[in-house]
């Protein structure tokens, strides 16, 4: 018999995260599209339909597939004392077996950043992987000269490994980035939220 999983929703003191349904896209499309130019530097050139409904459609159905397969777990960021979406974040590439890792992403909204609410869903993701999840492993990448964001990784427990050549191709160009992690039983330092 077929066992279905749970939709997965976590709840922080000011956000709750959960998977997108189809009836989020004008939310998602709006906020997207007014922090174009805040995201532009740090993401993927977007496609020409990038904020279309049907190529939002196709994400959310990505979405129900990856969380059913446990291959990914991409969840919006809502506030919770309104419900506005305020970004996303997306543990991608989980890999079971003897790597029981994935791959975080994430992006919020240019008038919600530097807010907290990042750290916050950073740390409540963290705490889902490692103890519901039983991932041993959260890998992370970002541009070398993203202060912000190594700047939050750092404060989310996560330590700097390295550098990555070409790493990702990010606004039309492949970049190199700088490669962090976050491991459930880190010796090298504290790794649960505070």
């Amino acid at each position: 018999m077929l066992k279905l999983k749970r939709q997965v929703r976590i709840e922080t003191e000011r956000l709750t995260l959960r998977p997108p349904v189809h009836a989020d896209f004008r939310p998602w499309s709006d906020l997207r599209r007014n922090s174009r130019s805040f995201l532009k530097p740090w993401e993927p050139s977007w496609a020409p339909d990038h904020l279309g409904r049907k190529a939002f459609a196709n994400r959310v159905y990505w979405s129900n597939r990856a969380v059913k397969n446990d291959t990914a777990l991409p969840l919006f960021m809502f506030r919770r004392h309104d419900d506005v979406l305020v970004g996303a974040i997306t543990l991608d590439h989980i890999r079971r077996g003897p790597a029981q890792a994935g791959t975080l992403g994430y992006w919020v909204g240019e008038e919600f950043a530097r807010q907290g609410y990042m750290r916050e869903a950073i740390e409540a993701l963290t705490y889902h992987c490692f103890h519901r999840m039983d991932l041993s492993r959260i890998e992370a990448a970002c541009l070398p000269e993203n202060k912000p964001s190594r700047d939050l990784l750092e404060k989310c427990g996560f330590k700097y490994e390295g550098v990555a050549q070409s790493y990702l191709e990010i606004d039309g160009r492949w970049r190199t980035h700088v490669l962090y992690a976050c491991i459930r039983l880190d010796r090298r330092g504290r790794t649960e939220p505070i």
